[in-house]
């Protein structure tokens, strides 16, 4: 029996583990780096044990380093959670070599299905050679790992170089193997997976689909389980092929099988051996604890010969700190406050007052919602997402919202594009007009109302936001019968809570304020000073940061003085494991370079400037 793990992970996973942990009677060590010294993961553990430095590469990704943790610990077993190592058969070897219990699948399953080259090929299926016109468009993709870290989607021949390049980098960083291969890139398919839980006994579950098909770069968004609106012949060779795989290479865990489905038919894409981020929709549709699971497969215990039986609908989010609008930039601060209602589950890595750095992956939760119907479940979590209390760093909070509420998802027609078709209509900004008015009134709160009040009417306060990009300013009056306002009665107001009449409606907007950051029900807001200082413009042709993050590159020869073409990519950023290409804006000369390669920069900051000819 395990009596001490340790989870070879960060963030929410790791907590998700030590959740089950406890319920089990199962001690738990945290591995942290020195970013995630604070972080939840490493406070909720028994035991946590510094993994020297910040960057995965240094940390997380140091097999040699998270064994010895394990043993200093006292762990028994290691639990690899997803990403980081949980597909690497040397770690897992290494790991059952030190004396310990290793929950996932044997090294040789890892190893068979670790390169989506080699388990196409398992599948007798082989990947695009040399790639012609006519093979367009075509999909770049990282042999190993997932969360779609290190693909690219090709239309064009001439920038196929350049994708390659681009995921080589990406995969090297995110995985440590920068291996990658092309295969046909399909339009409009639909992304369906099937979890699978396998024992050492030679019993194989397929539990059901899921489809996760919103995705944003190749990263899922929005996952559900069943997958709508499949045929039942279409389910059972889905179910028939995913046993396959797993028998295939002796399996044993959790693990998924992922296609894309197309025309009603099923293509295989590659095998996960390990726990996905989207497991809870299983967890939820078959009553089970999908880790508990694993632990019980490590420690031989044998699983029923059929299933438990399916019920409901279940409908996972993922929270992340980015800004859908500006190109998904991901987005670095401190997360004030983090609260959920009830009716749905969060599992999560941050609670109030964390940093949200750079150096991970931005999700900051998942948010899943069960019912009878998927109806009921997609109300049940657009509603909870929309009540939900988010204070700190933007967020893709309303782009869930509205997802979940679009027609095209709401009757099951989505298909992995739908970002690509319908993000301009799901990003716009949806500013109230009365927040600042209710930011004001809040801020107001304490002080004397009349202590101001003169016979003659006392000139208006004026206090001045910008909220959306647009600067909005507000007026109200101390009065002898307490606050005014042009255009609303005001019917109550304290520091945290506003009610206006807005045309016999009573309206509540809740209001928090973190320095010069007013958050009023789901809008933030930057109070602006009374009287502004004038800035400076940034020069014309001046290339800024859109994203926290590290110069990871600086393009070959680039020096002040350079001619450079519209177009050409100058320096890589990467933040949250995900790079950002800084091009010319126009064709000119290179006026000054700023940052060099390992730099960190924030928003904002001066990166190069291009100027064009005059």
């Amino acid at each position: 029996m395990i009596s001490t793990l340790l989870v070879a992970n960060r963030g929410e996973i790791a907590c998700r583990i030590f959740r089950t942990c406890a319920e089990l009677g199962i001690r738990t060590v945290a591995v942290h780096s020195d970013a995630d010294a604070n972080a939840l993961h490493a406070r909720v553990a028994d035991t946590a044990v510094r993994l020297p430095g910040a960057t995965p590469a240094d940390t997380y990704l140091r097999a040699d380093l998270v064994v010895k943790a394990a043993i200093s610990a006292g762990a028994d077993a290691v639990h690899p959670g997803y990403g980081f190592l949980s597909e690497n058969a040397d770690f897992a070897r290494a790991v059952l070599d030190a004396g310990l219990v290793w929950i996932g699948p044997p090294p040789e399953a890892i190893e068979a299905m670790a390169s989506k080259t080699r388990a196409k090929e398992l599948m007798g299926i082989a990947p695009l050679g040399e790639v012609a016109e006519s093979d367009l468009p075509v999909l770049v993709k990282a042999a190993a790992g997932g969360g779609g870290r290190g693909m690219r989607v090709v239309r064009r021949l001439d920038e196929l170089g350049a994708a390659l390049e681009g995921a080589r980098a990406e995969a090297a960083s995110a995985f440590g193997d920068g291996e990658v291969f092309v295969e046909p890139y399909i339009e409009r398919g639909r992304h369906v997976e099937v979890q699978i839980l396998a024992d050492t006994h030679g019993t194989v579950w397929p539990l059901g689909t899921r489809d996760c098909s919103l995705q944003r770069r190749h990263q899922k968004v929005i996952e559900e389980a069943p997958a709508p609106g499949l045929p039942e012949g279409l389910v059972k060779e889905l179910h028939a092929l995913a046993v396959r795989a797993a028998r295939a290479v002796a399996y044993a865990g959790a693990g998924t099988v992922e296609f894309l489905v197309a025309d009603g038919r099923a293509h295989f894409l590659e095998m996960n051996t390990r726990l996905q981020v989207e497991h809870p929709v299983t967890e939820a549709v078959f009553d089970l604890d999908l880790v508990a699971e694993q632990i019980r497969v490590a420690e031989g215990h044998a699983l029923p010969l059929d299933p438990p039986r399916a019920r409901g609908h279940a409908i996972e989010a993922r929270l992340y700190a980015e800004d859908p609008a500006r190109d998904w930039a991901p987005q670095t601060g401190t997360l004030h406050r983090l609260a959920v209602p009830d009716s749905v589950r969060l599992d999560t890595g941050y609670t109030d007052g964390d940093e949200i750095g750079v150096h991970y992956d931005a999700m900051l939760a998942k948010a899943v919602a069960h019912a009878p119907t998927r109806a009921e479940a997609l109300r049940r979590l657009a509603h909870a997402l929309e009540r939900a209390t988010l204070h700190g760093p933007t967020t893709n909070r309303d782009l869930l919202v509205r997802s979940l509420r679009h027609e095209e998802f709401a009757t099951a027609r989505m298909d992995t594009g739908f970002y690509d078709r319908h993000l301009p209509e799901l990003t716009p900004p949806a500013p109230d007009p009365h927040a600042p008015l209710a930011a004001a009134l809040a801020d107001t709160h304490g002080r004397s109302r009349f202590g101001a009040w003169r016979n003659l009417p006392s000139q208006p306060q004026t206090k001045r936001y910008l909220m959306a990009g647009e600067e909005h300013e507000v007026h109200y009056r101390h009065t002898r019968e307490g606050l005014t306002a042009d255009g609303v009665r005001i019917v109550y107001t304290d520091a945290r809570l506003v009610v206006l009449d807005i045309d016999g409606v009573h309206r509540k907007f809740e209001v928090a304020r973190y320095g010069d950051q007013v958050h009023v029900n789901n809008l933030t807001l930057t109070a602006l000073p009374r009287f502004p200082d004038a800035k400076a413009q940034p020069a014309p042709g001046s290339l800024l940061a859109p994203m926290p993050g590290t110069v990871v590159r600086v393009a070959e020869g680039l020096e002040a003085g350079a001619t450079v073409e519209a177009g050409r990519p100058l320096i890589w950023l990467e933040a949250m494991k995900m790079q950002h290409v800084i091009s010319a804006p126009t064709t000119g000369t290179l006026e000054a370079l700023h940052v060099t390669e390992g730099q960190q920069v924030e928003p904002g900051s001066l990166l190069a400037v291009v100027q064009a000819p005059r």
